[in-house]
Parts: structure tokens; sequence; C-alpha cells
């Protein structure tokens, strides 16, 4: 499997506090079957004020101590981005890490509050793929407003952008109203890539194992193997 959102890297985030932290996250990812992960910590201005500078800096170190470990686990790095009304500036900077390229567009782990959908994102979105940026949008299914009007899933798809689901929704990590949502996502075709969003190896583990599973039951093992390994490789860009 491909994870392509996960905070591993260690004392930049809300992730990984410590290296040897990182190090229990890296060995129990690679034992629930992921063969390489991105590592996307938070750029959310004002709360964490990361650069691709810095996470180009900690990841370097995170590859050294995973190769030194003998950890079987293939890494790459970028970001998870906040909305806010930096992006577009970050975008002429050129300091937006992308997951990959696909389809002509570089590919954004874009990140909406999980308080609400800000007003606004339409003429965001919009933009970025003029410029040939595609959203992928992360945990929408944890977002409250969907919680509300589960029709906005559609409305976000239907500007263009591509959802990810966190693996811990279909295992019920995040209660019954978020695995609900998921599973309604999963039946409605409604989901381009399932990622782990590991913080930690307790409360927010890789939980990729489980909900490859629990997704070969409810949907198909084809439909998983398309959201678990072959969208994601092909965001990465690694070859199968």
């Amino acid at each position: 499997m491909i994870d392509v959102h996960s905070h591993i890297i260690p004392g930049i985030d809300d992730g990984a506090r410590t290296m040897e932290m990182a190090l229990e996250m890296a060995r129990q990812t690679a034992a629930c079957g992921v063969t390489h992960l991105v590592c996307t910590p938070h750029m959310h201005w004002g709360t964490f004020d990361n650069t691709t500078e810095i996470i180009e800096q900690g990841f370097a170190q995170l590859q050294q101590a995973v190769d030194e470990a003998g950890i079987e686990l293939g890494l790459s790095w970028a970001g998870e981005i906040r909305i806010n009304e930096m992006v577009p500036a970050w975008f002429k900077q050129d300091k937006l890490p992308y997951l990959g390229r696909k389809e002509g567009k570089n590919v954004l782990l874009l990140e909406m509050p999980h308080s609400n959908m800000p007003a606004g994102l339409d003429q965001l979105f919009r933009w970025l793929m003029n410029a040939g940026v595609q959203p992928l949008i992360p945990h929408p299914e944890r977002n409250r407003d969907v919680w509300k009007r589960p029709e906005k899933i559609q409305w976000l798809r239907n500007q263009g952008c591509w959802l990810q689901v966190t693996a811990g929704a279909f295992t019920g990590r995040f209660g019954e109203q978020v695995q609900e949502i998921a599973m309604s996502m999963l039946a409605n075709n409604q989901i381009d890539v399932v990622a782990s969003d590991m913080h930690d190896t307790k409360r927010r583990p890789n939980d990729m194992g489980e909900a490859f599973e629990l997704v070969c039951k409810a949907a198909s093992k084809e439909q998983a193997e398309q959201l678990f390994i072959h969208n994601p490789a092909s965001i990465v860009g690694i070859t199968q």
C-alpha cells in the first residue's frame, strides 16, 4: 500500500515528538503493509509555520534514521496545507510542497478547517486548478459542516477536488458518525485515496491494514486496491 498522508517527521508539528517515536511509527507502518509513506507535516500559518526548507531538513534526518534502523519503508515528503489567504502567495513564491503530479497537475494536500467549510472555497479551487494545481482534500468525513450537510461531499467533487478519507474512519476510530460517512462515500464512489493521517502509534496509529480489509468486505478487493495502492501510487509517481 502507498500512504500519502502522515505526521512522522519529528518535532515540527503535532505528530511524532522524537526520532525514537518516529521510528516506532515507521515500523508500525511497514508492519501493516505500507511500502511507501509520504511525510506531510502541517503547513498551518500561525500554528505550524513550516516551510519547504524546514520539512526537507527534517525529512533528511528521518530518512537517515530509518535507513540506519534497517526499516524497509520507502519515504518521500510533501505537506498538508491548511487553507488560508497565503496559499496563492505561497504558490507564486514556489513554496508549496506537492505530493506528486498526475494528469498534468501538481497534486496538493489541501486541508479545510475541521469546524467548517470556509466561504470562497470555490474561488480558491478554481484559481488553483487554473494554475495547474489539483486539490486533494484530506478527511472531509471529519468536517463538521459535512456532518450537518453530507451533500457537501458531492459539492467538493463537483468543484473538481479529489477526496482522501482517513483509514481510521473505516475502523471506527473517529466514532460512528464519521464511520457511516466514510462508508457512504465508499458506496457512492466519492473517494479517490485512503491514507492514514498517522500522528503516533497509539491514539492516531497507522490503520491502513485493517481499513484495507474492511473496504475489501464492504466493496471489493479491486476497489480497495484502487484506493490504497493504484491511485496513491499514480499521484506519488511510483511505478508498479
